[in-house]
């Protein structure tokens, strides 16, 4: 329990001064006897006996009215709130050679896209403090997620992804770049990181991969690029290279779906940042049955002063 306005209990300290004037005030006003030694030699009535409860009616309801104005609060419960460490957009090739099945899984050939798919999302349970966004490319970049925390709900737009989800069989990889970079450039994040993923070369857009790494390299993000795929003819991997050394980051090759599970490992391992973390306790008010209750008193007190309790004998 705390009082959000503690410095209002001071006014308790005027309750005694006031009940004594209002009494002295009140027995002015209907004393009948020309002196107060008759009454002290009258017997004592019940009546008498029981004026004694007004003043403690009105002390009572005064000082419940003072505590409600000092805000009275109870703790309710204590919320953890941490501060994003990384901000990550996922940047995925979605070209038509994506559906390559070079890859195996318990024994079955599954396409390089659903290999990625699997891997994102046991990536993104590694990351349950980070905002992470998703743009894909081919022919155009194409903005799947925002930057969020809600993971759930990220795994559940990657599972809908689908070649043919956008036109053209293209790979437009500076252009797709260039949408991550616009999604994470103004981010207050301490680390800010692009993960492209892609099996192709540079072959449409109107941005090249080498100067869309140098805009992210002057944003102060890192770009760390991943080439997945059996056959490295079918790879630029000079220029994914070049990406990874102008912004700080690294480049991977990704044969198999195990290594590519070991790049998004290491990956997670290269951006552990320290998040800041801050408890905060959540308070109920608890002034209203005290203001209530306060009332009810006065409003007693008042009544009965209608009454032959409120006048001496």
């Amino acid at each position: 329990m705390r009082f959000a306005h503690p410095y209002f209990l001071i006014l308790l300290l005027m309750i005694p001064a006031l009940v004594w004037l209002r009494a002295f005030f009140r027995r002015k006003q209907t004393m009948q006897f020309s002196s107060i030694q008759i009454l002290e030699e009258l017997p004592k009535t019940w009546r008498m006996r029981l004026q004694a409860l007004l003043p403690i009616l009105f002390s009572a309801g005064l000082a419940c009215l003072i505590v409600a104005l000092a805000r009275p609060q109870r703790g309710l419960s204590n919320s953890v709130v941490r501060t994003e460490g990384v901000d990550i957009v996922l940047l995925l090739d979605l070209s038509g050679s994506m559906e390559n099945p070079d890859f195996v899984r318990n024994g079955f050939r599954i396409s390089r896209l659903d290999a990625a798919k699997e891997v994102l999302d046991r990536f993104l349970d590694r990351r349950s403090d980070d905002r992470i966004g998703l743009v894909a490319f081919a022919t155009y970049p194409y903005s799947v997620a925002p930057l969020t925390l809600d993971h759930n709900w990220l795994k559940q737009r990657i599972a809908q992804l689908r070649l043919g989800t956008i036109n053209g069989n293209s790979t437009a990889i500076g252009d797709g770049m260039a949408s991550a970079i616009n999604h994470i450039r103004d981010s207050k994040a301490k680390s800010k990181v692009v993960i492209l993923l892609t099996d192709g070369v540079n072959n449409y857009g109107k941005l090249s991969p080498a100067n869309a790494a140098e805009l992210a390299q002057t944003l102060g993000i890192k770009i760390y690029t991943i080439g997945v795929g059996t056959d490295d003819r079918e790879l630029d991997l000079e220029s994914l290279q070049q990406i990874a050394d102008t912004t700080d980051a690294k480049y991977f090759r990704a044969r198999n779906l195990s290594s590519l599970d070991a790049v998004y490992e290491q990956i997670d391992q290269l951006e552990k940042t320290e998040t800041e973390t801050k408890l905060y306790t959540r308070y109920e008010e608890k002034a209203r049955p005290i203001i209530m209750a306060g009332i009810l008193l006065l409003a007693i007190e008042q009544l009965l002063g209608l009454t032959k309790l409120g006048r001496l004998p």
